[in-house]
């Protein structure tokens, strides 16, 4: 197996048993919500004056899939839609209580999970930590690169 099969393989495999290993508590924590569901909350949580346009550039999602998506988080009541008054044509999103309640126990969730690793990322050395920081960022470029080519660009599909 060359290198690059190597590290995709390497990095599939590791998203998967994160995935599998964090899903039956994220499942029981966060009932009846789905993981792209959460993290959109999240997103909002986090941005403030988010709207479709930034969201399906967060999540590399077409406009369509983030509007009926915010809907669904809207009609559940984890969201709601606002404007502001200089600009009425653009929609915002911000949490309700409930999306904030939702928020905090995924944000939990996620210092537990970071707790249950930290042994891992206390043996690696700060020169290794930067080694795979630069490896990540340099293929985020490229890959970023390769969607603009591809015209998949969401950025300008979202303009």
């Amino acid at each position: 197996m060359n290198k690059e099969d190597q590290v995709l393989t390497g990095f599939r495999e590791l998203y998967n048993k994160l995935a599998w290993l964090n899903k039956t508590k994220m499942e029981v924590s966060l009932k009846g919500y789905k993981s792209s569901e959460v993290h959109c909350i999240e997103y909002i949580g986090k941005n403030a004056d988010s709207n479709v346009t930034k969201l399906a550039e967060s999540f590399y999602m077409t406009s369509g899939a983030i509007s009926k998506m915010t809907k669904k988080l809207i009609h559940k009541g984890l969201i709601e839609s606002y404007q502001k008054p200089e600009n009425k044509k653009e929609i915002y999103f911000r949490l309700t209580e409930q999306g904030k309640a939702i928020d905090k126990i995924h944000y939990d969730l996620h210092k537990e999970f970071q707790e249950r690793d930290k042994e891992v990322f206390e043996q690696v050395t700060d020169e290794q930590f930067e080694g795979v920081l630069r490896f990540v960022e340099k293929y985020s470029r490229h890959l970023d690169a390769e969607i603009k080519k591809q015209g998949l660009d969401l950025k300008s599909e979202n303009e």
